[in-house]
């Protein structure tokens, strides 16, 4: 492997993000906080090893998928390791490790936290905590690329270790036009839910801070009870169709905005991961609202809008609460755990398996049972009219197998800490498919912080394995890839 297009990729990273600091750095200036001297320090050393890193010559030609799969799990990494710096360095967390945890749990849009008094913390601090859900949503090197190409044509290997989902497409030719496209849309989208949120009632700064983890699908909220702090069906449903907007692949909002019309609208419907996607949302919806209106007293306004933020949240791998579904009946919660498996569409900001992966194993199972009945048939699996290649029929089953035995290891791990299997599994699952809240201890109530160092470190892992689909960084194990030739 070429170590330094790996250094000089995470060294550009580094840099950006010493430069995405300064907000945070400039609110906690204006508010007089304690924490100014822990960004300016972070600020520094980011920039400082950033520019390093950042100028080593390379030739850009040997850039290789190898080389993509580690810089980017490489980046995740240290992006995070970083991050964490302004709180840890503060004392406002006082334990590296909870820090790390945090800042992951931020960038990967997970959504799972470790403070017990959010709404002590300060502005500049909270600023940082939620920014990292929007830096993160749409990708750590999407952002770079849109903001200043890295290798030309080589940047691809970056994009499709980065992006999620099975397969990988450019919207554009070229690709750093595709990176500032995808966030165009994604602020632009952000900065509705920003001017929506406030037109609602909600403060301009708590509207940022919610319009962030919306995008980012990330759920950090700077007050201790979420969503539900406001008490507003009003902001509960912009929230809503937020969570649930980001959780559709952005290449559709593209063919709508370069092409709209009336018949690329009915195309997005006919899109097969979208209708299965748009269908699971409001079968859950409908099946929980059912099963939970007794919970709300018959009424049915604040059962429906519990039952679909409740879904919206949990299937966009979003995290806010309005309500504690803990305490709903088993049904309910069953629900949410599969939804929390399944999560939102490729090409989103939301994590879990993805839509369409669900429906390409499912047209597999199909594939096979009518095989095994007429074995001389010829058949081919199709989504949305077009073949799916045998190698990404692979990818799909490898993922699945390495999803489900990650989970597995981690739950054995994080048992140890002795914990109800409620609480050990969904921990695992909310952070393998960057939720953030699961049930029990965990539950949209509780959070992480009675876990042990080990399991948080477990927990970090799954976080950052899941946002980037597992792949590049189980790459980072295997000793053939540090090998020169």
């Amino acid at each position: 492997m070429n170590i330094k297009i790996v250094l000089k990729i995470v060294g550009t990273v580094l840099f950006w993000e010493s430069i995405l600091m300064m907000p945070s750095l400039i609110i906690s200036a204006v508010d007089g906080s304690y924490e100014v001297k822990a960004f300016i320090i972070a600020i520094l050393l980011c920039g400082i090893f950033g520019l390093l890193f950042k100028n080593i010559k390379t030739n850009e030609n040997e850039m290789r998928k190898r080389e993509g799969y580690a810089s980017v799990a490489l980046c995740w990494l240290v992006m995070s390791l970083a991050g964490a710096l302004p709180f840890y360095i503060s004392g406002s967390i006082p334990s590296y490790i909870d820090a790390l945890f945090e800042t992951a749990s931020g960038f990967t849009t997970t959504g799972s936290s470790i403070l017990t008094d959010i709404e002590g913390m300060p502005r500049g601090l909270l600023f940082w905590r939620s920014f990292t859900h929007w830096i993160g949503g749409m990708g750590v090197l999407v952002f770079t690329m849109a903001l200043a190409p890295l290798l030309g044509a080589r940047s691809v290997f970056l994009m499709r270790a980065e992006s999620p989902g099975p397969t990988f497409g450019k919207l554009v030719p070229k690709l750093s036009n595709s990176s500032k496209i995808l966030y165009i849309i994604y602020a632009s989208m952000t900065a509705a839910m920003v001017v929506l949120l406030v037109m609602a009632g909600m403060p301009v700064f708590d509207s940022f801070i919610h319009a962030f983890g919306t995008a980012g699908t990330g759920g950090f909220s700077n007050k201790a009870l979420s969503i539900g702090a406001y008490n507003s069906i009003l902001i509960n449903w912009i929230i809503i169709f937020g969570m649930l907007s980001f959780g559709v692949n952005f290449a559709l909002y593209y063919l709508l905005l370069t092409r709209g019309n009336f018949k690329n609208v009915f195309k997005i419907f006919k899109n097969e991961e979208f209708r299965l996607y748009s269908s699971y949302v409001l079968i859950s919806i409908f099946l929980v609202f059912l099963n939970v209106l007794h919970v709300f007293d018959y009424d049915i306004i604040k059962a429906l809008t519990h039952s679909a933020f409740a879904v919206s949240t949990v299937v966009s791998t979003t995290g806010y609460v309005t309500a504690d579904f803990n305490l709903w009946p088993m049904f309910s919660k069953a629900i949410l755990v599969t939804l929390m498996l399944f999560g939102a569409c490729a090409g989103s900001t939301g994590g879990g398996m993805k839509s369409i992966r669900i429906l390409v194993l499912f047209k597999t199972l199909i594939h096979e049972i009518k095989h095994t009945i007429h074995p001389n048939s010829v058949q081919t699996i199709r989504i949305d009219g077009k073949p799916v290649d045998d190698d990404t029929i692979k990818s799909i089953l490898i993922f699945f197998f390495a999803y489900v035995i990650i989970i597995i290891f981690a739950v054995l791990i994080v048992s140890l800490d002795n914990f109800d299997f409620q609480t050990s599994l969904t921990a695992v699952i909310a952070t393998i498919s960057n939720i953030g809240p699961g049930l029990g201890d965990v539950g949209p109530v509780g959070n992480f912080a009675d876990f042990s160092n080990i399991s948080k470190i477990v927990f970090t892992m799954c976080m950052i394995v899941g946002r980037l689909e597992i792949l590049p960084v189980l790459v980072l194990f295997s000793s053939s890839i540090w090998k020169k030739h």
